[in-house]
């Protein structure tokens, strides 16, 4: 009896052995590093960025989520440091961030070296395009600049518009912007007359716009984010300027509309339905996800979000989709789950998003199509949804 009584014992004990060992297994943890710029001159977007992230899931699938958040006060060089830091000493699966466009461009060598994911919310295409053995890695949450050009040539088209004049930042954002819009014009038809820029920091672009008003262009196109791309808006309505200007996504947001008050008004700007949710259809296949992330920002912290939030919470569904996948290939924390994550995510097709359909190919590591994507003009200080 007792030998039989020792060898039942052993093998509740082995079979006690596996079950922990299940169970750890099944709460395996992933590790997402995320970087915003939640201070600083960049915090107009990272303060939604940052709060997006405490909505994001704590647990996908059998996984348990960790979210390891920093702040890079809106400083490439703390971007870079904190990127290498989240990678060497936190091992993480994938990275959400940084915030801004020159942020994101500064740690593309470090992801690919770690060969880890990162899904950046940032403006501009050139963190993903061209597409090359660093980029792979890389992963924009925010529709590439050639869907919302599309929308703006449209507008432009439809309203008579002949000549552009183009005014953007002397960063990534503008430079890519430039080179995007003005072949897809062309070739529309639109002749690009006057192509300026200026820095993120400068409080008057007076000379700028002394030369676009020169050109004497039907339409002007603006190239700024937020509070940035009210100043040329601002100083060519003082300058006398009578022509319609067009706005990037980058505008869509509500400190555009407050610093440049009554001067922004009919201002066209191409963006995300969030903006003018209340005014679109149920049968739009994003309003049920955008409202989703509207409502659940709004509950928590008081106040609907920025458009900028959208990009972290659309990284989050992304990685709701690809790490169940990822799973299946290999456990967390290892190189085979990393590369297998870079692969789901590459592999996603028809995802429904926030700011819209998201199909990834090898070549395009964005993916959002037109679905998301209104056009919009402010009115009596708001952003007013435009039916063409």
């Amino acid at each position: 009896m007792r030998r039989n009584s020792r060898k039942s014992n052993t093998v509740l004990l082995a079979l006690s052995g596996l079950a922990l060992a299940a169970s750890l297994s099944t709460q395996a943890q992933v590790k997402i590093g995320v970087i915003t710029s939640a201070t600083g001159p960049t915090a107009f977007v990272g303060i939604p960025q940052k709060n997006t992230t405490a909505l994001l899931p704590a647990k996908i699938g059998d996984l348990t989520v960790e979210y390891l958040s920093y702040d890079d006060a809106s400083d490439s060089t703390q971007s870079v440091q904190l990127t290498k830091k989240l990678l060497s000493e936190f091992s993480i699966d994938a990275m959400i961030g940084p915030s801004g466009s020159p942020n994101a461009m500064g740690v593309l060598q470090f992801i690919a070296e770690a060969k880890t994911p990162m899904l950046a919310p940032v403006g501009t295409g050139a963190v993903v395009l061209p597409m090359d053995d660093q980029k792979r890695w890389a992963f924009k949450t925010h529709p590439n600049d050639d869907v919302i050009s599309d929308g703006l040539i449209a507008a432009m088209t439809k309203r008579g518009v002949r000549t552009v004049g183009f005014i953007g930042y002397n960063d990534p954002y503008g430079e890519v912007w430039y080179k995007t819009f003005a072949p897809m014009a062309e070739k529309a038809g639109l002749k690009i007359v006057a192509n300026e820029r200026y820095s993120r920091q400068d409080t008057s672009v007076t000379g700028q716009v002394l030369k676009l008003i020169a050109a004497n262009p039907d339409a002007v196109l603006v190239a700024g984010v937020a509070a940035g791309a009210a100043l040329p808006h601002s100083q060519l309505v003082d300058a006398g300027y009578k022509g319609t200007i067009y706005h990037t996504h980058g505008s869509a947001t509500g400190a555009f509309i407050q610093i440049g008050g009554r001067k922004v008004e009919g201002a066209m700007v191409v963006g995300p339905l969030l903006l003018v949710i209340d005014e679109i259809p149920d049968s739009v296949p994003t309003k049920k996800v955008a409202l989703d992330y509207l409502t659940r920002y709004e509950k928590q912290f008081g106040a609907r979000p920025p458009i900028f939030g959208a990009g972290v919470w659309d990284a989050g569904m992304l990685l709701q989709h690809a790490i169940p996948a990822a799973a299946k290939k290999g456990k967390p924390g290892t190189p085979e789950f990393r590369a297998a994550l870079r692969d789901a995510l590459e592999a996603t097709h028809d995802l429904v998003t926030a700011q819209g359909v998201v199909n990834m190919t090898p070549k395009d590591h964005s993916g959002y199509d037109q679905r998301g994507r209104v056009l919009m003009v402010v009115k009596n200080g708001r952003f007013t949804l435009v039916r063409d």
